[in-house]
């Protein structure tokens, strides 16, 4: 038996792992009981005696949801919308990033503080002046809109991530670039991104997350054609009906690509945000 095994197997792993396994059930049961509330009966989900197994299981609630709502279309602007908006934000920043991590000076740390202050002021308190901005370019209830906003919510994101990526890469491998006839931009590019891969991948997940589960500007910036999954999923509640089943449904059907999707790259995950954690 190895050391290792006989540390797994002492009273305080067993405790940690206690402890870890109520934190894990206590996170999962609210979406637990959202994939069994939506294979409810409609009439059993709005059931005042609500019950966490159904009944009889049935995809009733998934037909209505089709039913009642274009929700292929809205499904596919908030695809193009935060794949556009990331792929564009984690270019332009890690660009920005790049540059403030080889170049530090004043400017470049009163940029990154700007940065940071901009990136924490609630999203509620730039709405109105984007909404305006956007209506004034003549952009409102499109997906180009959603875009630019999002892409402008992203990048100071995006940089505050990749700094410290950057930040832990030897200088060398820049100078050996440029040695080998690389400028600025070709060592960026042929040596810096390809090394970076973890981090840009974790980046540019979070960045999605940040776009695909956007109501707020999604709600400000369209009205019909540009529609998004989250403003789709309030239609379902109004002043005078109240679907609940239809709409956990369609919550499922919104959240299973994102969760698929992390699930199959979490080890790049979890590489990316440790990489750089540690510095010689």
């Amino acid at each position: 038996m190895t050391a290792l095994a006989k540390r797994q197997r002492t009273p305080a792993t067993a405790v940690v792992m206690f402890i870890t396994a109520l934190f894990a059930a206590a996170f999962l049961f609210p979406y637990l009981y959202l994939i069994l509330s939506s294979l409810k009966r409609p009439e059993e989900v709005i059931s005042s005696s609500p019950t966490i197994v159904p009944s009889v299981f049935t995809l009733d609630n998934f037909r209505t949801m089709f039913d009642v709502l274009p929700i292929v279309s809205y499904f596919g602007n908030s695809f193009m919308t935060s794949i556009c908006s990331t792929a564009i934000s984690v270019f332009l920043g890690s660009m920005a990033a790049y540059g403030l991590s080889r170049l530090h000076s004043r400017l470049g740390n009163l940029f990154i503080m700007l940065t940071l202050g901009v990136r924490l002021v609630p999203l509620i308190s730039v709405a109105v002046p984007m909404y305006r901005i956007i209506n004034r370019l003549g952009l409102y209830d499109t997906k180009l809109a959603l875009v630019l906003v999002y892409t402008s919510i992203n990048i100071p994101f995006v940089i505050f991530m990749m700094i410290g990526f950057f930040d832990g890469l030897p200088k060398e491998l820049d100078e050996s670039a440029r040695v080998d006839g690389c400028g600025r931009f070709g060592a960026f590019m042929k040596i810096i991104l390809p090394i970076s891969l973890p981090g840009l991948a974790t980046t540019a997940i979070f960045g999605y997350m940040l776009s695909w589960n956007d109501f707020l500007m999604a709600l400000m910036m369209t009205s019909t054609s540009a529609k998004t999954v989250p403003v789709g999923l309030s239609e379902f509640l109004t002043a005078y009906n109240l679907d609940l089943g239809p709409m956990t449904a369609a919550a499922v059907t919104f959240s299973l690509p994102v969760m698929l999707f992390s699930f199959a790259i979490q080890r790049y995950i979890v590489s990316g945000i440790t990489m750089g954690a540690v510095k010689e």
